[in-house]
Order: C-alpha cells, then structure tokens, then sequence
C-alpha cells in the first residue's frame, strides 16, 4: 500500500494507519488541509475488501471535505477517518474507545462525525477517550442525517428549478438509490412534496418500508440507474457515475447525497455532454456539516437549519457559473472552494496589521 502514488493522493498534510491487537480495530485517519481550520469529517466503518480499497476511499472523502467546508464558508478544514469492518458484527464498546483514542492523538488536527456504519452511540463510546467528536447529543446537534437530508432535498429543488423549470416538485419522477437514514429522509422530504418516488436497496426491509410508508416503487439495485425518470438522486457510496453507467442515464438531472459519485473527474464532463445537470457532491450534501458547525451550548436548530436550506441557492450559482464559463459543475464548485482557501493562505502571508485594514 503506497500512500504518495494513490489516485486519491492530493498532498494530504496526513495520513495515519492504526491498529489495535486487543479490539481488532483496523482505521485510516486522514488530514487532507487545515487552511481554514482544524479538519473536520465523518467516520466510516465498512468491510473493504483490500486496504488500498480503504485508503482510496478515505483519501477522496477526505479531499471532499476539504472542498465542501470551503464552499459552505465554514471556517473548517478537511478530514475522514474509515474503520476496517462489518458494522452489524464487528462493533464493540472496546473497539470505540480504541478508536477513540487514535482521534485523540491527533491533538485536534482532526476532529470526527457520523457517516456510513457509524452512529451516534458509537461516537458517544469514543468521546468517553477523547473531546474530538461531534454530531453527538453532548453539543446539542445529535445525529446529523436529518440536516445532510434537507440540505439535498433543497439542491434537488434548485436543479429541478434550474433545469426543469419546476419550482413545484408535484409530479416529478424521482429515483433515489439507497435509502439509509439520509436517503430514507430525503424520500420522506419529497413525498411531502409531491414527487413520485422509484427507490433500491441491498436491505430488503428499508425497501418494504418505503413502498409501504411512501408509496414508492421498488427497483433492483441494478437496474435504479436506468430508470425513465426527471431526477436521479445516488444516496449510498460513491462512484456510481461512471463509463457503464452514464450512457444509460435517462435523468435530466443527477442529486444525490452520496460522496464520491464520479468514479473519475472527466465523468462530470461526460454528465455535461449528454446535458444531464450534475449537482456536485459536496455542494449538495454539506447539510450534516452546516448543521455540526453550530454545535455548542447556545445551539439554535432553527437557524442551523436556515443555514443548511441555503445550499439551495449555493447550487443555482454553480449552475449559473458552470453555464456562462461552459464547464461541468463539477470543475466550477472545485474552482470556488479553492479560491476561498487560496484566498485564506494568502491572508495568513500578511502581517496582522494588513489583515485588519483590508477586512
């Protein structure tokens, strides 16, 4: 396993390999920028198949973070840390305080949250060791699955509005692969609003209960991809936009929770082409983090939440952009997200005095 010569490789400021004999944790903590402020990002138990599986996973989302706190203006930077295992047998209270103390060691640099696998009972055990962790009930925001929901539930209102023409989601055709608690959310937030849902799952009883409380129509796993639908909303992992996949998109428009969708950068060019409107991944599903950013004793979810609807117009401005400079969506949320910390090193160069007379 080669950190420096990996895919997801982008000058990470580190990468930390942890294993504990007694618990059988096995994690990969990675830092990716620190520019606008201590790397914050979630925690993801899953059984990859190899460690380079693994250690490409936790470099990309790690990169994405680092992307997506700058296009929301948090003053956060980018981490993720992924733990090696099956999160329906191999989690233990010994194995979250192990975890816990890898955080730890870190001395803040990185600072964890939910993601796939995890749940909030894990990170209370690991906060037991450590105070690097959020999005536990302790700062008041609790599980952050509901915010990343409604953030994707407005992007996907901005893309319907900026491509379809709908202000009203009444009527238009949805199908959203994956239906864990984000994408199970986003389900609910667009039947409340009219739309008609096509949904998969690998978990048979997620399915059942979405046919059975929303309505909606079950599809295989397989087969989601290349439904005739308005809008097609990829909410379980990553890379699913790819060479086999985008030919049979018949969406007009991709919004999804997922992290990742584009197995590789020139995807979202492939997207542009065939003018299926790509909604990027980190703009779109920054609602968790938006959300976390305001923990704290005097935690307001009103207006965590007012702040998290926003993404809806953080996206129109990305689809306006990517238009007028005839560039995939993708490319234009990265370039606005590196700007903003391009800007933050910049300012860290001048001296205090020229800081405070230019704001």
């Amino acid at each position: 396993m080669s950190v420096f010569i990996s895919r997801g490789y982008d000058e990470h400021e580190a990468v930390l390999f942890f294993k504990d004999r007694e618990t059988g944790l096995k994690a990969i903590i990675a830092v990716h920028d620190t520019t606008l402020g201590p790397s914050l990002g979630g925690t993801r138990m899953w059984p990859y198949e190899n460690d380079d599986e693994a250690l490409e996973d936790v470099l990309r989302l790690s990169q994405g973070m680092t992307y997506k706190s700058a296009l929301a203006g948090l003053k956060l930077g980018g981490g993720k840390s992924v733990i090696i295992g099956n999160s329906r047998t191999d989690k233990s209270e010994a194995l979250f305080e192990a975890f816990g103390r890898a955080v730890d060691s870190l001395n803040g640099q990185y600072i964890a949250a939910e993601d796939v696998g995890i749940q909030v009972a894990d990170l209370e055990i690991a906060r037991r060791i450590t105070p690097y962790i959020s999005g536990i009930s302790e700062g008041n925001v609790g599980n952050p699955s509901p915010a990343t929901a409604w953030g994707v539930f407005n992007g996907l209102k901005a893309a319907a509005k900026y491509r379809l023409d709908k202000e009203d989601l009444t009527g238009v055709k949805v199908a959203v692969q994956g239906l864990g608690q984000v994408g199970y959310g986003l389900c609910t937030h667009l039947k409340e609003a009219g739309a008609d849902l096509i949904v998969s799952d690998i978990v048979d009883q997620s399915i059942n209960k979405a046919v059975q409380e929303l309505g909606a129509t079950a599809v295989s796993s397989d087969d989601i991809a290349r439904q005739d639908v308005d809008i097609f909303a990829p909410c379980a992992l990553g890379a699913v936009l790819n060479d086999e996949t985008i030919p049979h998109l018949k969406a007009s428009v991709i919004a999804g929770a997922a992290n990742n969708q584009l197995a590789e950068p020139r995807h979202g060019l492939a997207l542009m082409d065939r003018h299926i409107l790509y909604a990027p991944d980190y703009a779109i599903n920054a609602g968790g983090i938006i959300v976390i950013s305001h923990e704290g004793p005097d935690f307001d979810r009103t207006a965590a939440m007012r702040e998290v609807a926003g993404i809806h117009d953080t996206l129109l401005n990305i689809f306006k952009r990517a238009e007028r400079e005839k560039l995939p969506t993708g490319e234009v949320a990265d370039r606005i997200a590196l700007e903003r910390i391009h800007a933050a090193r910049e300012a860290k160069k001048q001296s205090p005095e020229k800081i405070k007379l230019t704001g």
